[in-house]
């Protein structure tokens, strides 16, 4: 059995152009004193990390792990979310998107898609520059607009968005395969890959790849009103990042799961900062154990309520004290008896 590894975070919602958040030594030195022992860095933003560079350069990627190290952490994953949102983009949040992309591709649908298979391939190489085993990203979405079946969905749009969302990824799985990564994508509203159903769908459609992966996050699942500790039964083969968020849903006369285009504080459900929420956590570090996930918690904060410093501070003795130390024996090894294999045959009546 393995020991999860952790606490670690996530620095996307922390990043900003004040000290300490403006710097990956800065907010690697903030992190620690936290007691945080990993980073999950997000790759488009250029205070913290340039992926090109780390593609091109093993000396920058040193660089980057000795900062890290001087404040006794390490890298849990890079993430492209971003990016790969932008793999595929159905036409209707072009706008709403195109702000994600470099300025010189915006506007340009297909540009802008190459561009973000190009940080896909880029983020393959630093990962594997930086000895890293997994990858955090998105989907990206061409049916999500059709999510909900009316009017009637013409007979193969969803196998057609499939068909072609696969058709994007799979060069892609493949430069993570050689760079020896698993790509781990957040099951996530808003991406075509959200559920269980989704995943296995998209996995049928990629042929199975073995880098093809989960990055688990049970906030979503609530929202969603799915059994979050089931599925970690059901997929925990391919679940390999795990993103410990807090969640809670409340439904009323008035408001279900779609939450009436209310603002966050005011939707059924909502994400919350760690223990303020309604997950489980103890029985999902519990399974964790149970399945030997071997990868890192890592705290990515989103609450409508809580400061963010606060939900750190607090997020990193939270995971702490979740994280189970496997036993390295049966608890009932004191009661054991070496028996040999005749003796055993004897038992069971073969003795003859």
């Amino acid at each position: 059995m393995k020991t999860i590894q952790g606490p670690g975070i996530f620095l996307a919602q922390f990043a900003g152009d004040a000290a300490p958040f403006n710097s990956l030594p800065a907010i690697a030195e903030w992190a620690a004193l936290l007691g945080y022992r990993a980073v999950q860095i997000p790759t488009w933003d250029a205070r913290l990390f340039n992926l090109a560079r780390a593609a091109e350069s093993q000396t920058y990627c040193d660089e980057i792990l000795g900062a890290l190290a001087a404040h006794g952490l390490v890298i849990s994953e890079l993430s492209t979310h971003l990016q790969g949102q932008l793999v595929a983009v159905h036409p209707t949040y072009d706008p709403l998107f195109d702000g994600f992309a470099a300025q010189q591709v915006r506007g340009d649908r297909a540009a802008r898609s190459a561009w973000a298979a190009g940080q896909l391939k880029l983020a393959a190489k630093a990962s594997q520059r930086l000895g890293l085993r997994a990858h955090a990203t998105f989907s990206g979405a061409l049916a999500w607009p059709y999510l909900y079946p009316w009017p009637q969905r013409p007979a193969g749009l969803v196998e057609e968005a499939f068909a072609e969302l696969a058709r994007r990824w799979r060069p892609l799985l493949d430069a993570f395969d050689e760079a020896g990564v698993d790509v781990c994508y957040e099951l996530h509203p808003g991406e075509d890959l959200f559920d269980g159903v989704t995943f296995e769908r998209f996995l049928a459609a990629v042929g199975n790849h073995p880098r093809a992966n989960i990055l688990y996050d049970p906030s979503h699942f609530v929202l969603q009103q799915l059994d979050y500790l089931q599925f970690i039964d059901i997929y925990h083969q391919r679940i390999k990042a795990f993103h410990v968020k807090d969640g809670e849903f409340h439904a009323s006369g008035r408001q279900g799961v779609y939450g009436g285009f209310n603002d966050w504080a005011d939707r059924a459900g909502r994400f919350r900062s760690l223990g303020d929420g309604q997950v489980d956590f103890g029985g999902i570090f519990s399974k964790m154990a149970q399945y030997d996930f071997e990868g890192w918690a890592v705290l990515e904060w989103e609450c409508c309520l809580k400061h963010p410093e606060d939900g750190a501070r607090e997020g990193a003795e939270f995971i702490k004290r979740h994280i189970i130390r496997v036993a390295d024996r049966a608890f009932d090894d004191f009661a054991g008896a070496g028996i040999e294999r005749q003796a055993l045959r004897g038992l069971l009546g073969l003795d003859n």
